[in-house]
């Protein structure tokens, strides 16, 4: 059981907040507090299970960005021919006005693809980053 309680704040757009309480309401937290402890929890398992994998693994990132956000398109694909060695194929999925999926498939060094993941992760207008891998048989 955890210990004790830390009070946070936390600044989002009106947007992001409003989406979060209508998918808490939805799924019957009794508050925001409750959720996030929950998401961040979530969030704390997925990077300490794709911290354990290694070696040669197949996967797929899939990227969710805002295409308007200057900048953002090219330096994800500048990144693409960074790691060239381990991207073996692109998808880009224009999704509205606004938004773009780019599902990149990766196959090679697990070190490696983290390294691709972590930097994608950083870049502004980037929404959200996920890796699916697979160990390569």
């Amino acid at each position: 059981m955890e210990e004790g309680v830390t009070r946070i704040g936390v600044s989002l757009p009106k947007n992001l907040l409003d989406e979060f309480d209508s998918i808490i309401r939805t799924r019957g937290y009794s508050s925001r507090s409750e959720a996030i402890r929950d998401a961040i929890r979530n969030y704390i398992a997925e990077y300490k299970w794709l911290e354990k994998e290694e070696g040669e693994i197949v996967g797929v990132v899939t990227i969710l960005y805002n295409h308007h956000y200057k900048g953002t398109s090219d330096a994800i694909i500048s990144l693409q021919h960074d790691f060239g060695d381990v991207i073996t194929t692109t998808l880009h999925i224009h999704l509205n006005e606004d938004s773009c999926l780019e599902m990149v498939i990766v196959k090679g060094d697990m070190a490696k693809i983290k390294r691709l993941v972590d930097k994608i992760t950083t870049i502004k207008g980037v929404n959200n980053v996920k890796l699916i891998t697979a160990l390569k048989e």
